[in-house]
């Protein structure tokens, strides 16, 4: 197995290789080293990927960026983006450091390190990661993966041995935490940010140097020699963007932070920070305590940001266009790409047969319904799939968390349901769709008190339960991630409350 660097080759690069951060107009990439850390030991490993990906070894100097192999080259990717709105201008690999590729058969795909130390698109910080961001985003990444969602994936977690000074709330009041490093991976790291930046330099030849690299690379059904081309590649780019925050809709998972420079050209997710899965069914929550002003990533409003971060995509590529007009049919094909993979997620999670036109009414209903009572969003539908039928048998199960829930108005939007189907759902299909198991956060945040500690056993446990989300396993009944929402989680720093540091 040979690892490779083909963005180094393809695209243009900072002349300087490390140093202090600092603006690098034109570029795509800069070289840069991982910083020593003490004591690096490995945690969890994901040896399936391993092996996936030709055998990679376990070494923990591997995986903190302390030994490389031949052919690796460690970059940093250069990007900018619009935050929550705005355009920031450049942003970069602050705190990820991309080691290479190796080959998978799937294609080539790349592995990064987050936390791995500073780079020269670190700004102010110190580019370190803390162990609850870490496993955080290891656990939910491959959560994520099993549920059948684009995402990055998690090869390791290692702890570093030293203490990160972090102010989890940017309020002032900061701590010492563990470091840790994961090592992730996807086909790219390349982002809707990445094309915005080089737009924003005004430098056409970088651009067209990207857009041929992405898809020479990682797509090469496309080319993009004209623009019937880009058209056709964009629309893709859409496409797959639309399934994957259909993904995110049907699991109940918000992602807190969606800029552009946390969009994937593959329609990946990636970027796991202030992530939430919805319990109580509430369209407009947000995990991000720095998004509650405006609440622009809530829940109910993703299908739309992601339509408007594409559009940032293809203001930045109509740079290198002629005619931009077939740009506007891009975008045409998101929204229908989203109305697709939406009624086809309620076919299965309902158990129907195909889509009707008053489904919608049905839908609707239900959410209004899950609203008003503050019912846990997807073990509603789960509970469904395994034949409970009642409001009562909800409320029994903690699944309700009103103190003076609507029952009658939960059992008459069953009973039309029951009506709907026949009184014979596919339950075949529900089940195989509406997961027994997602990491709610609460859930996540046992396995970081207890790993901070220095137990991974329940971060361990975790990483083996979420390979089998859409089953109900034994262990289940009792075990310590299981049951509704506990009254501690409402109020708890990293279950409640999260921010960009998360």
């Amino acid at each position: 197995m040979g690892w490779f660097a083909p963005l180094l080759q393809a695209t243009p690069g900072d002349p300087v290789s490390g140093g202090t951060p600092r603006q690098v107009p034109g570029v795509c990439w800069s070289r840069c080293e991982a910083t020593a850390m003490p004591k690096p030991t490995l945690r969890l490993w994901n040896a399936d990927l391993a092996q996936a990906l030709g055998g990679l070894e376990p070494d923990p100097r591997l995986w903190v960026g302390g030994r490389l192999l031949e052919g690796m080259q460690p970059h940093a990717h250069r990007y900018g983006g619009h935050q929550f709105g705005n355009w920031a201008h450049q942003l970069g690999d602050g705190r990820a450091l991309t080691l290479g590729h190796v080959d998978a058969d799937g294609g080539p795909i790349e592995v990064q390190l987050k936390g791995a130390g500073r780079t020269p698109y670190s700004r102010r910080g110190d580019g370190r990661a803390v162990l609850r961001s870490s496993l955080r985003e290891y656990l939910c990444s491959e959560a994520m993966h099993h549920l059948g969602v684009p995402t990055s994936r998690a090869l390791s977690l290692c702890s570093t041995g030293e203490e990160v000074r972090r102010d989890m709330f940017y309020d002032g009041r900061p701590a010492m935490e563990p470091g840790a490093i994961v090592a992730r991976t996807a086909p790219s790291f390349v982002r809707f940010g990445s094309f915005q930046m080089l737009a924003a330099d005004g430098d056409a030849e970088a651009l067209r140097a990207l857009m041929q690299y992405t898809v020479t690379t990682h797509e090469p059904k496309h080319h993009v020699n004209d623009d019937a081309g880009i058209v056709a590649w964009l629309t893709d780019v859409a496409e797959r963007s639309a399934r994957m925050v259909c993904g995110w809709m049907r699991h109940g998972f918000v992602h807190g932070v969606m800029n552009t420079d946390n969009m994937s050209i593959h329609g990946l997710t990636i970027d796991y920070g202030p992530f939430g899965w919805l319990e109580a069914h509430d369209p407009s929550w947000t995990p991000n305590t720095t998004d509650l002003p405006g609440r622009r990533y809530r829940y109910a409003a993703q299908p739309d940001v992601v339509g408007w971060n594409v559009a940032r995509l293809l203001e930045a590529v109509a740079m290198v266009m002629d005619d931009h007009e077939p740009l506007h049919g891009v975008l045409d094909a998101y929204r229908q790409a989203y109305r697709n993979a939406r009624q086809q997620a309620w076919i299965e999670r309902l158990g129907l047969d195909a889509w009707k036109d008053s489904d919608e009414a049905l839908v609707r209903d239900l959410q209004h319904v899950m609203h008003a009572a503050e019912v846990d969003h997807v073990p509603m539908l789960r509970q469904m799939a395994e034949g409970l039928t009642t409001a009562e048998g909800l409320r029994d199960a903690g699944r309700i968390y009103a103190a003076e829930p609507d029952l009658t108005a939960i059992n008459a939007w069953l009973e039309r349901w029951l009506e709907r189907t026949g009184g014979a759902p596919n339950h075949a299909s529900m089940l195989a769709t509406v997961p027994a198991f997602t990491p709610r956060n609460w859930v996540l945040q046992l396995a970081i008190d207890d790993a901070e500690r220095g137990d991974w056993t329940k971060a361990e446990a975790l990483a083996a339960r979420l390979t089998r989300p859409f089953e109900q396993l034994p262990e289940d009944e009792r075990a310590w991630w299981s049951g509704p929402r506990p009254e501690w989680a409402m109020t708890r720093p990293g279950c409640s409350m999260l921010s960009c540091s998360s």
